[in-house]
């Protein structure tokens, strides 16, 4: 078994969604479809929104349009790949996700660009 990474999930959150709270949802939703394949490959799932939602949520805000969310959103990305062994880059527009990536190879971090290039995952097609 492949020593256990925790790999930040990125791909587009608010990208195309013109902010509308259903399509942020699906957005969302196909990056939680990563987390349990690494999961079960032994790997710890990470995705920036699921510390920065209730981050923004407990300080009153929750429009992602509002202009707290700005000093809120990417800095949470970048802290969390901080300690982070990885990312797994979604397809998809997205200036926080590609962001993401040029941090991750700054520090020297592997991109992965489909799950069945990370360690250990068995799944016949990229999500």
């Amino acid at each position: 078994m492949s020593p256990s990474l925790m790999i930040l999930i990125a791909g587009p959150y608010r990208s195309g969604t013109g902010d509308d709270p259903i399509l942020l949802r699906q957005n969302l939703d196909r990056l939680e479809a990563a987390a349990w394949p690494l999961f079960r490959a032994g790997h710890l799932p990470m995705i920036g929104e699921w510390v920065a939602l209730p981050v923004l949520a407990s300080a009153g805000v929750t429009d992602v349009a509002h202009p707290l969310a700005a000093d809120v959103m990417y800095p949470t990305a970048e802290r969390l790949l901080a300690r982070c062994d990885a990312v797994l880059r979604l397809p998809g527009d997205s200036r926080g996700a590609d962001q993401d990536v040029a941090i991750a190879r700054e520090r020297g971090l592997p991109v992965y660009t489909s799950l069945a290039e990370v360690p250990g995952v068995t799944v016949a097609a990229p999500v």
